[in-house]
């Protein structure tokens, strides 16, 4: 993969800057993934209305890195941003009616130490740690009384909400065309699917094979599964089913054939 004329294509999971510079020295090119909290440095291209369509719920832009010779291209996708707004509604939910229950209690008089006031709301976020960072927390002294307080980070919200949906690639590859570049790493989603096909539906789980011939076969037994899989993914699509090759198997186990043998009068 990161050899001359081959193009390796990484989530930001497995990516380093230590397995990319070894990329850049053996003359190997890559398109990655890149850790969300980049997306920072490109706010303005964020916020900015130039974007290109390259599917009904995705948009993409190029953008120049500051130094060096690499492509960052920013990715906006409408699903995404519909399920990452949900957990955050969700998390905050949580968060805040932990709070609420805090401060009652402290309110109540059923608190009266602030460090352990303190300790409780560190773990309020320790607990919730995909939101904590939006609010502002404390344990104050209103006239001699023990009180938390709590408000959301009006700068921090509004960028969790413009970064939600983003994403950011990055590659060295001499390429000016985002959605080429979008559409090549794209292709990562289909080798995850290919796998949970294979360990779900198809219940062909790595065994961790002691010699080689058994890993062979293993191997070969999981690609004959996955190629009828397909295969019949296809049938299916083609004959204007809407069922899952999952739900097609389930349909055909309820189907059962037997032999019937009944004697004739003349003894046959």
């Amino acid at each position: 993969m990161g050899g001359r004329g081959g193009c390796g294509v990484f989530d930001r999971g497995i990516v380093s800057e230590e397995n990319l510079a070894l990329l850049r020295r053996r003359g190997g090119q890559y398109l990655v993934g890149t850790p969300r909290s980049k997306l920072r440095e490109f706010e303005r291209e964020l916020l900015a209305e130039d974007w290109l369509a390259v599917r009904a719920d995705v948009e993409v832009k190029l953008v120049a890195a500051a130094v060096g010779e690499e492509t960052y291209i920013l990715c906006l996708s409408t699903a995404r941003k519909e399920k990452e707004r949900a957990i955050r509604s969700r998390f905050s939910a949580r968060m805040e009616k932990a709070l609420a229950a805090l401060q009652k209690r402290v309110a109540a008089g059923q608190l009266r130490d602030r460090n352990k006031i303190e300790r409780h709301l560190g773990a309020i976020q320790a607990r919730h740690p995909q939101v904590a960072d939006l609010y502002e927390l404390r344990a104050s002294d209103q006239d001699g009384k023990l009180a938390v307080e709590w408000h959301m980070r009006p700068e921090r919200r509004t960028w969790q909400q413009v970064r939600e949906g983003a994403y950011l690639l990055r590659t060295n590859l001499a390429s000016s065309n985002p959605e080429q570049l979008w559409k090549s790493y794209i292709q990562l989603t289909e080798a995850e699917a290919t796998f949970r096909a294979l360990k779900s539906e198809l219940n062909v789980r790595p065994i961790f094979h002691q010699l080689e011939h058994r890993t062979k076969a293993h191997v070969l037994v999981a690609f004959l599964g996955y190629t009828l899989w397909v295969t019949l993914k296809h049938l299916l699509k083609g004959s204007g089913s809407k069922l899952s090759p999952m739900q097609a198997l389930a349909t055909a186990s309820t189907l059962h054939s037997a032999d019937i043998v009944l004697p004739t009068t003349d003894g046959h």
